[in-house]
């Protein structure tokens, strides 16, 4: 079984994304000793997947130090053996993937497997912006749409595996004055909030509109502002009907289109201040704080 590194050991973190894949060595403290990236060839399969994440794992292992476990966070829902039960089509052949017996066998090592998100969650209630917080609701906003629950340090992860998946819940009803169009979620259902909400889901509206862009960074003028300003508030309505339920302490915001800092936080936090029960209504919100680290980290935190 992992164990808690002492002084001068540390634990390897492996995040597996449908666009990315990142190995780092993390201290006992939380911090990134080194670390290696590479993109993920999910097209290839998930051999390929497997494959590319395993040679950045060795590739940070042999530089040398005393590294006593190894944590993986993967996208899909990871059973408590490690193995994938459900991914979107991000990731094609994922599901069924071993995971935990495929890093023990390359990195001999023990090896703790969880969903990405929930290790993300995990090292930002340990490390970042949660720390220190009883209930926590953790929540990625990048090419999808992804949510944790972490209490008293331990995400929960439900009876299937698949708590906080806030991006496949059905969206709330349009604004006013706006229709949306069905649209078809990576998981296959129609309508679900990371259809709009996520960062393909908000430049596909922009181009609906009649704007051109490439990507989130490059949308522009009154049309960009306008088309963010609705995705925050769909899914600041979706997050207070969850955090009416939950009542959390703390809701961290991250991910990719979490850059966008105000333009996406504050109409989001207007939004759940209007549509949550009073005292959830005043949940603390605030933007995450171990960035473009948080998966490694969170993985790392898993296997302590």
């Amino acid at each position: 079984m992992p164990r808690a590194p002492e002084a001068g050991e540390a634990v390897l973190g492996i995040d597996i994304g449908g666009t990315k894949i990142a190995a780092g060595l993390v201290s006992a403290e939380g911090v990134v000793l080194r670390s290696r990236t590479a993109r993920t060839p999910a097209r290839e399969g998930a051999a390929a997947v497997l494959a590319q994440a395993v040679r950045l794992a060795r590739e940070v292992c042999a530089e040398g130090g005393e590294i006593v476990a190894c944590g993986v966070g993967s996208a899909g829902t990871i059973d408590a053996e490690g193995v994938v039960t459900h991914a979107t089509a991000a990731l094609p052949g994922w599901i069924g993937t071993d995971l935990r017996s495929a890093f023990s066998s390359a990195l001999r090592l023990p090896v703790r497997v969880l969903n990405d998100v929930h290790a993300w969650a995990l090292g930002e209630a340990r490390f970042g912006a949660a720390a220190g917080a009883e209930d926590a609701l953790v929540v990625t906003v990048g090419t999808g749409v992804g949510g944790a629950i972490v209490r008293e340090g331990r995400v929960v992860r439900g009876a299937t595996n698949s708590a906080g998946a806030i991006g496949h819940i059905p969206a709330p009803s349009p604004l006013p004055g706006r229709a949306a169009r069905p649209r078809r979620c990576p998981c296959g259902r129609i309508g679900h909030l990371e259809a709009y909400a996520s960062g393909p889901g908000i430049l596909a509206t922009f181009r609906e509109r009649g704007g051109t862009a490439d990507d989130l960074a490059s949308m522009e003028g009154g049309l960009a502002d306008e088309v963010i300003d609705e995705a925050a508030t769909l899914l600041g309505r979706a997050l207070a009907g969850v955090i009416t339920v939950l009542d959390p302490e703390i809701v961290v915001i991250g991910g990719g289109v979490a850059r966008l800092g105000e333009r996406l936080l504050l109409p989001l936090a207007r939004a759940v201040g209007r549509e949550a029960l009073p005292g959830p209504d005043r949940v603390t919100i605030r933007p995450a704080a171990l960035a473009s680290a948080g998966g490694v980290v969170g993985a790392a935190a898993a296997a302590m």
